[in-house]
């Protein structure tokens, strides 16, 4: 079954863990320890993560250490992409406005 990103990202613990994940890859108990959460409701989030493609595990020694993956993100890049390009748009057109109503006087 494939997940949503949308879906995927709108839980908050789930968007915890890919934060933390930015700063770098950590095993499950790393990830309990700097988020306060419980190693079960950890190891749910990622597996789904692991499902939609936002993490990639590898084992060394007994430990499962995860990292992201970058499939996922530009999917939600391509799909914000229009939005951000109409917002600079707006924004440009403001700072010219401005502009020349600054020149004018």
């Amino acid at each position: 079954m494939a997940l949503d990103v949308f879906t995927v990202v709108a839980e908050p613990q789930r968007r915890r863990i890919l934060e933390q994940l930015r700063r770098g890859q950590a095993s499950v108990g790393e990830l309990v320890d700097v988020l306060d959460l419980s190693q079960p409701t950890v190891s749910k989030h990622l597996r789904i993560l692991r499902q939609a493609g936002f993490v990639t595990c590898r084992t060394a020694a007994q430990h499962r250490i995860y990292s992201l993956h970058r499939d996922p993100f530009d999917e939600l890049e391509a799909w914000l992409r229009p939005y951000r390009q109409q917002w600079d748009r707006h924004l440009d057109a403001l700072g010219h406005h401005l502009d020349s109503k600054e020149n004018r006087t």
